[in-house]
């Protein structure tokens, strides 16, 4: 291993791009992206498929090199310092590739050689650590080829994990996992939570970032169009629900509520009325939890008695939908992802990463 001097670290984002950017000929695949991890956190990188987001990830790992902008780790510059940011990640971008005929431990020691870790007793305890984090220790000495997929996903953050990484970044993880692979995943991102780790987290599966990531950020088109602490993002997607006793009923509160929207309850976002199961109409109004009371009474003064009325709280589903549904912004590039073959015969760099598992 060479000794590279790290500088420490000052408090600074653990992530930060400034108009990062990379073009593929007359394909634009990230644009403009200025992006910032802190220390600590579980950051969800989401977006529909050619977002732009594993595009994102090969360029702060250096595998291949931005067009424009600069990405910044641990307070270093990516285009200089490479290697000593590289010692301080772990990462599985794309599908990890192992011998299928060696045990899940050999193949943790094969991966340790090739890194340059040197042999010994010390590794010997880490590839235990390491094997317990992820839950597979009594598993380490089945052949990887008997391993079912979620094991497999598991034992590539293993892999990830050996060098005791700060940054732990994981590239879609719970792929075609089924939903009991992709719950041990969730639990084994709150574990290496818990460790101190941050963790850059790319994932399709809403529900499960919204579970475990305490800030997102969302590309739509290698834009970027939202980033975030979750709970405030689902606090702009509360709701208050409303079921009145008869259908008239509904659309007179529907009429009292858009006009005192625009007076004295300008907390009130948007309104409509939908059904639910029984066919009863529902009242849903754009508002925070917390003013569910005043709408009841809103509607009281009005003579007007709700015969349920409770809040809904926000799901990061809505918060994606809607920034992923809006057009273009003015300025705003049509930005479509390269193929992959395509990338990478535009950008061919060798794999350098120390602790990526590839």
């Amino acid at each position: 291993m060479s000794d590279i001097s790290i500088p420490p670290y000052d408090g600074m984002p653990v992530i930060s791009t400034q108009r990062l950017t990379k073009a593929f000929g007359n394909l634009v695949a990230v644009n403009d992206l200025n992006l910032q991890v802190m220390r600590g956190d579980v950051f969800g990188f989401l977006g529909p498929n050619g977002s732009g987001k594993t595009t994102t990830i090969r360029m702060l790992l250096g595998l291949i090199h931005p067009t424009a902008g600069r990405a910044v780790l641990f307070g270093m510059d990516n285009a200089y310092q490479l290697p000593a940011i590289l010692q301080r990640i772990g990462a599985i971008v794309e599908t990890p590739t192992f011998y299928p005929y060696l045990s899940g431990l050999d193949n943790l020691r094969v991966i340790a050689a090739n890194s340059g870790m040197v042999l010994g007793r010390a590794n010997n305890r880490r590839y235990e650590e390491v094997l317990d984090i992820v839950e597979l220790r009594q598993y380490q000495q089945l052949a990887y080829r008997n391993y079912s997929l979620g094991m497999k996903q598991r034992l590539g953050i293993a892999a990830a994990l050996l060098a005791d990484p700060e940054l732990v970044m994981l590239d879609e993880p719970t792929n075609g996992l089924d939903p009991a692979g992709v719950i041990e995943i969730r639990k084994l991102i709150q574990r290496l939570a818990g460790l101190g780790k941050t963790i850059f987290l790319s994932s399709h599966i809403l529900f499960e970032v919204q579970q475990v990531c305490n800030r997102v950020a969302i590309l739509r088109k290698g834009n970027l169009v939202k980033q975030g602490d979750v709970k405030e993002l689902l606090r702009e997607k509360e709701q208050v629900e409303i079921r009145m006793n008869r259908a008239e009923e509904a659309q007179e509160a529907l009429r009292i509520l858009q006009h005192l929207k625009g007076q004295e309850a300008s907390w009130i976002g948007h309104i409509a009325i939908e059904q639910n199961a029984l066919r009863q109409p529902l009242l849903l109004v754009d508002a925070p939890a917390a003013r569910s009371a005043d709408i009841n009474r809103l509607l009281a003064r009005h003579e007007l008695f709700a015969a349920e009325l409770h809040p809904r709280e926000g799901s990061l589903e809505a918060v994606y939908l809607q920034a992923t549904a809006q057009p273009n912004q003015p300025g705003e590039m049509p930005v479509v992802e390269a193929p992959y073959e395509q990338k990478k015969a535009a950008d061919r760099t060798t794999d350098r990463t120390k602790g990526v598992a590839k």
